[in-house]
C-alpha cells in the first residue's frame, strides 16, 4: 500500500502545481519551459508507475471494507461510459460539452472515480479512486474559479462536434471495456 500511496502523492501532487501558479512560474523560470515540462513529465510518469506497482501489490493482500450490491457495478459501467465521453470532449474540437463544462476531462475523472468507489469495496480501490475523486473535485472547482477570474469564455460548440464527441467516447469506452480492461487491469467488467 505504501507504493500506491507514494505513487498517488507524486502523480496527483505534480498535477496540483497548477493550484499554485506563482510557485509553478518560479519553477519554469528556474528550469526553463522545456526543463519544467520534462521534470513534470518524469514525476508524473514515476507516480503512474508506482500507482500501478502499488495497486498490483495491494491486490495480493485484499482488505474488504464493504460489499456493494451487484447493481452498482452496472451503474459504474454507465458512469465509465459518461467519463469516456467527457474525456473525448476534452480533445474533440467544437463540442458543446467542452463549452459547457470547460474542463470535461477533470469532470470525467470525477465520474470515473465515483463509479468505481461505489462498485468496489476493497481498501486498495478506496485509496486509489478516493484520491482521484478528491483531486478531481478540488481541481474542477479551482479551474472553474480560475477561468471566471480570467474571463475565459468558452468557444461555442456545434451539433456536429457533439456527435463526434459521443461517437469517439462510446467507441473508446467499448474498446477499453470489452477488449483492454481485462488484459491491462485484470478485471472483466462484463463477466
Amino acid at each position: 500500500m505504501t507504493m500506491l500511496i507514494l505513487g498517488l502523492v507524486l502523480f496527483l501532487g505534480i498535477h496540483c502545481t497548477g493550484f499554485a501558479p506563482a510557485w509553478r512560474d518560479r519553477q519554469v523560470a528556474r528550469f526553463g519551459a522545456n526543463g519544467w515540462k520534462g521534470l513534470y513529465s518524469l514525476v508524473a510518469l514515476a507516480g503512474f508507475v508506482l500507482i500501478i506497482w502499488g495497486f498490483q501489490a495491494a491486490r495480493l493482500n485484499p482488505v474488504l471494507l464493504y460489499s456493494p450490491p451487484a447493481w452498482l457495478g452496472h451503474l459504474n459501467s454507465l458512469f465509465t461510459l459518461i467519463a469516456f465521453i467527457l474525456v473525448a470532449a476534452a480533445y474533440v474540437p467544437g463540442n458543446r460539452i467542452q463549452a459547457k463544462l470547460g474542463h470535461p476531462m477533470v469532470a470525467g475523472t470525477k465520474i470515473w472515480a465515483l463509479g468505481h468507489l461505489l462498485s468496489i469495496g476493497f481498501l486498495r480501490d478506496v485509496v486509489l479512486f478516493g484520491a482521484f475523486l478528491v483531486w478531481a473535485i478540488v481541481a474542477f472547482a479551482r479551474l472553474r474559479r480560475r477561468d471566471r477570474a480570467r474571463g475565459v469564455m468558452p468557444t461555442p460548440g456545434t451539433l456536429k462536434g457533439d456527435v463526434i464527441t459521443v461517437v469517439v467516447g462510446v467507441v473508446a469506452w467499448g474498446l477499453f471495456a470489452f477488449l483492454l480492461h481485462a488484459p491491462l487491469i485484470g478485471v472483466r467488467p462484463f463477466g
